[in-house]
C-alpha cells in the first residue's frame, strides 16, 4: 500500500472527519472548558477564568481562547472547529518531526514512522480531543527542533526570537512543564556532549528577557482582571503545591512506566525492544539519536518526579520515543524479537470482533456497541491486523507489516465513527439536552432537577443556569416544584440501594436518553 508522504495529512484528516464532525462533546473536561469559556465571554475576562464562580487557574488562557474565539465567530460551540485545536498541532508536529529526520531515514521509513505516530494510542486520542495538550506537544517539539538547528550551526533567520516565542507558547498552553522541558532537555544535552559552557548562546539574556516581557504581560492583566488570589493561585498552588504534594492524580513514581504500555499501543512493545537491543549493541551514536533520547529521558524522569500524574503528561515524550525507534529500526536485519513485538499486537488487534461481540451478546450495559458501524469497525480492524501477520511471517516484510497495522487503526475509527449520530446519547449531553428542552416545551414546566449525572453543572453550556443539582435528601423530600428530573438510569433500575427512589419515581412519565432518563414530576 503505497501512499505519497505529502498526502499523509489528507489520509488523516478524511479517517477523523467523521469523528469530528459527528461526535458530542464528552461531559467530564471538553465540557468543562466550553462552560469556563462562556463564563468568561460573559464577564468579559481575558486573562482569569472561572468555574461557576470558582476561579479556574489550572490551565493558562491560550487553549480557552481558540474556544472563545471560536464561539464568538461561530455563535455556538462547533465540535469540527475546536477539534482542529488539535489535530493540526498533531498535523504539525509529525511535519516537523519528519522534516527533522528526512536526511537520516528514506521515503518509506519517514511514511512508517508518520503512520505509527499518528496511531499511537494517547497520540491518536489527544489528537481528536478539544484539549490543549497538543498544542503543548506542538510547541515544545518546535521549540527543540529549533534549539537543534541552532546547535548544528544550520539556523534560519529568526530562529534565535522564536526559540523564547516557542518556549512561552508552551507555558501559555498547558503550564510549567512547557518551559522546564525545554530547558532541562537542552541543558543536559549540552552536559552530555560537554558544550554546557554554550548555554548561554540559547538561554542567553535575549532568550530570558523575551520570556520575562511575555510573562509579564500575561500576569499583568490576570492583576488587571482583580480576581482575589488568582495569580497566587497560578504561580504557586498549580505548579509548586501540585509538584511537591499535589491535592489532584496522586499517583505512584513508577506510574509512567506502567501507563506507557497502553499510552503507546500498539508499538509499546516495539519501541522497548528496539531500545533495549540498540543499547547492548551500542548503535545509539549520532547526535541526533542521542538529542532524541535525551529527550525521552528527561521527560520520564521529571514527570516521575513530580506528585500529579496522568497518562496524557507523557504525551510530549511520544513523537521522539516514536522517532528515534524509526531511527535505530533501520539498523537492524529482520529478527524474531522484532516480529514478536509487532505480531503480538497484531494478534491481539485481530480478534477484536469476537471481543466486540462477547461484549454485545454477555454484557447488557454495551448492546450501543452493536450499532452496524462499530461492528464493520472491528471486522475491518481484524482483517487489517490478520494482514499485518501474513506481511510479516509470510512475505517478511517489517516496514508493510507495520504499515498495515497503523492504516488499519485509522480506517477502523473512520467506518466506526458514522455511528456516533445514534451513539453520540452515550457519549455527552447533548442528545438529552435537547430531550429536556423538548419535554419542558410539551409540558409547560420550567424546572429541571438532576441526580447522579456526571458534571452536571456543566451543562448550563445547552441549558443556561435553568437547573438544580440535587442530592437524596433534596429528591426524597417531595416538596419539589413541578419539573422535569434527569437521573441515571442506573438509579431507575437499581433492584436493593436506590428502593426508595425507585418506589417515588414509578409510574411516571419517562424518557431515556442513553445512560439517562428524563422523568416528568
Amino acid at each position: 500500500m503505497k501512499i505519497k508522504n505529502s498526502y499523509f495529512p489528507l489520509l488523516v484528516i478524511v479517517s477523523a472527519l467523521p469523528l469530528i464532525w459527528f461526535r458530542d462533546f464528552t461531559p467530564l473536561n471538553e465540557l468543562r472548558y466550553l462552560s469556563i469559556a462562556d463564563e468568561a465571554l460573559r464577564n468579559g475576562h481575558v486573562f482569569t477564568f472561572t468555574n461557576h464562580g470558582i476561579p479556574y487557574a489550572d490551565k493558562p488562557p491560550l487553549f480557552l481562547w481558540l474556544i472563545m474565539a471560536a464561539k464568538s465567530l461561530l455563535g455556538s460551540h462547533q465540535m469540527w472547529i475546536l477539534a482542529l485545536g488539535s489535530l493540526i498541532p498533531a498535523l504539525v508536529i509529525i511535519q516537523t518531526m519528519d522534516n527533522w529526520v528526512k536526511h537520516e531515514l528514506t521515503q518509506a521509513n519517514r511514511f512508517t514512522a508518520k503512520l505509527m505516530l499518528m496511531s499511537s494510542g494517547l497520540f491518536l486520542g489527544l489528537s481528536l480531543l478539544v484539549r490543549m495538550d497538543m498544542l503543548m506537544c506542538m510547541f515544545i517539539v518546535l521549540a527543540l527542533n529549533t534549539f537543534y538547528r541552532m546547535y548544528q550551526d544550520r539556523p534560519g533567520k529568526w530562529d534565535d526570537l522564536l526559540f523564547p516565542i516557542y518556549v512561552f507558547m508552551a507555558l501559555f498552553s498547558k503550564g510549567p512543564f512547557g518551559l522546564l522541558i525545554p530547558l532541562l532537555t537542552t541543558l543536559i544535552f549540552l552536559f552530555i556532549n560537554n558544550k554546557i559552557k554554550k548555554s548561554g548562546r540559547y538561554w542567553g539574556w535575549k532568550t530570558w528577557l523575551i520570556l520575562i516581557i511575555l510573562c509579564a504581560i500575561w500576569f499583568s492583566g490576570v492583576v488587571n482582571e482583580g480576581v482575589p488570589g488568582y495569580l497566587n493561585n497560578l504561580l504557586f498552588h498549580q505548579t509548586v503545591d501540585r509538584g511537591i504534594d499535589t491535592f489532584h492524580h496522586k499517583e505512584p513514581f513508577y506510574y509512567y512506566f506502567v501507563s506507557y504500555w497502553y499510552s503507546l499501543a500498539p508499538w509499546s512493545m516495539l519501541i522497548l525492544v528496539v531500545l533495549l537491543l540498540s543499547a547492548v549493541k551500542r548503535h545509539i551514536k549520532t547526535d541526533l539519536e542521542r538529542f532524541f533520547l535525551t529527550t525521552i529521558a528527561v521527560i520520564f524522569i521529571i514527570l516521575s518526579l513530580v506528585s500529579s500524574k496522568i497518562q496524557i503528561y507523557l504525551a510530549p515524550a511520544f513523537p521522539f520515543m516514536i522517532y528515534l525507534t524509526a531511527l535505530l529500526l533501520q539498523k537492524f536485519k529482520r529478527n524474531n524479537w522484532l516480529a514478536l513485538a509487532v505480531g503480538l499486537p497484531a494478534l491481539l488487534f485481530s480478534s477484536s470482533i469476537f471481543v466486540l461481540v462477547y461484549f454485545i451478546l454477555f454484557k447488557d450495559e454495551n448492546k450501543v456497541l452493536s450499532h452496524t458501524f462499530i461492528v464493520l469497525g472491528a471486522v475491518a480492524l481484524s482483517l487489517f491486523a490478520l494482514s499485518t501477520l501474513y506481511f510479516l511471517y509470510k512475505r517478511k516484510d517489517l516496514g508493510k507489516a507495520i504499515n498495515l497495522l497503523a492504516m488499519g487503526i485509522l480506517i477502523s475509527i473512520f467506518i466506526a465513527s458514522w455511528s456516533l449520530p445514534e451513539v453520540n446519547s452515550y457519549v455527552g449531553y447533548a442528545n438529552l439536552s435537547k430531550e429536556i428542552k423538548k419535554v419542558k416545551a410539551e409540558k409547560q414546566i420550567s424546572a429541571t432537577y438532576f441526580y447522579k449525572l456526571k458534571r452536571a453543572d456543566n451543562m448550563d453550556v445547552f441549558l443556561g443556569h435553568t437547573f438544580v443539582v440535587l442530592k437524596k435528601d433534596a429528591l426524597l423530600n417531595k416538596k419539589l416544584s413541578p419539573g422535569i428530573l434527569v437521573i441515571s438510569n442506573k438509579v431507575i433500575d437499581s433492584d436493593q440501594k436506590d428502593r426508595d427512589i425507585v418506589d417515588l419515581l414509578k409510574g411516571k412519565e419517562r424518557h431515556i436518553v442513553g445512560n439517562y432518563s428524563v422523568i416528568v414530576l
